[in-house]
């Protein structure tokens, strides 16, 4: 009866409050961002720059995206420097000085949790590494948790009329998250151990989270296409029997992975680096629940 009561009052409260929080203009970088945000502040105008198929490094800074920044009270990124490419770009163009300063409406979610795989010195023979670490931190289940709940205090800071409806909004979240956490963790069982080769880092914290090993990398450094030698030597290693798959995003070239499990007879699995990333990723929660059905038929498969 607690959780339904509660679920009742945010409903009243999103009624009574509808076109306070629809004059917000929010602005993602990707689409977990846009999701997060829609759990949050649901009748806010959000917008995504990037969808799960598209690579978040590389983004032209578009008239359209210019545009929209321009309108926004407040953007949502990755951090650790995922956008760097483009971000500074599109600011600049927006001239939207509200959202160049975190101290005001730019959050980058990775400056509120402990990121994997931080580099103290980097350099370009490294590759195309992120000395802040991992940015892709919306596959840890508790990272996107203590994110909400620093998104929620930007979003009071922005607009403090609405601050109970904001902490009610993320009260329900945080009931909801916290019992598919505790779903996933029972899938999450049936992966200890698994072992695969993957492309890029893009999910090192779902291998984190699930104590998947990813043994190699389809890239020979981060950033730069499989090569035929590199190629050779990864079919080697699958050869000794121990992994169970090749894992690559939605958004990957497929090419590498295809030919190492054509000749080596492991079977591909393309995961959604984010929401929409597949038909049946259409929310946070449903990309969880997605991604470790995919990586649990797979794993049973080679077992």
């Amino acid at each position: 009866m607690r959780i339904n009561f509660k679920l009742l009052l945010s409903s009243v409260l999103l009624t009574l409050n509808h076109s306070a929080l629809a004059q917000m203009n929010i602005f993602t970088c990707e689409p977990e961002y846009a999701a997060l945000a829609k759990e949050l502040a649901p009748d806010a105008r959000i917008y995504s720059a990037t969808t799960a198929m598209q690579d978040p490094h590389q983004v032209q800074a578009r008239p359209s995206l210019i545009a929209k920044m321009r309108q926004a009270d407040l953007v949502i990124c990755a951090g650790a420097d995922l956008e760097i490419g483009w971000l500074p770009m599109l600011q600049m163009k927006a001239a939207n000085a509200q959202v160049r300063s975190t101290d005001k409406g730019l959050f980058f979610a990775a400056e509120h949790v402990k990121t994997l795989d931080q580099v103290s010195n980097v350099d370009r023979s490294m590759g195309d590494v992120h000395s802040s670490g991992n940015p892709h931190v919306h596959f840890s289940p508790q990272r996107v948790l203590d994110i909400a709940r620093a998104l929620t205090s930007k979003l009071i800071q922005l607009d403090a009329q609405q601050s109970e409806l904001y902490q009610q909004l993320l009260e329900n979240f945080a009931e909801r998250w916290q019992l598919a956490m505790s779903k996933w963790q029972i899938k999450v069982s049936h992966l200890q151990g698994m072992k695969v080769i993957a492309y890029h880092s893009s999910f090192r914290y779902l291998f984190n989270f699930t104590s998947i090993e990813q043994v190699a990398d389809l890239e020979p450094k981060p950033g730069l296409p499989p090569t035929s030698s590199h190629l050779a030597s990864l079919l080697k290693q699958a050869g000794k029997g121990d992994i169970s798959a090749i894992i690559i995003a939605s958004y990957q070239d497929q090419r590498g992975a295809k030919w190492l499990a054509e000749k080596s007879s492991l079977p591909v699995i393309v995961l959604p680096l984010s929401v929409g990333g597949n038909e049946q990723s259409t929310d946070l929660f449903s990309l969880y629940d997605n991604v470790l059905d995919l990586l649990i038929k797979v794993n049973n498969t080679q077992k």
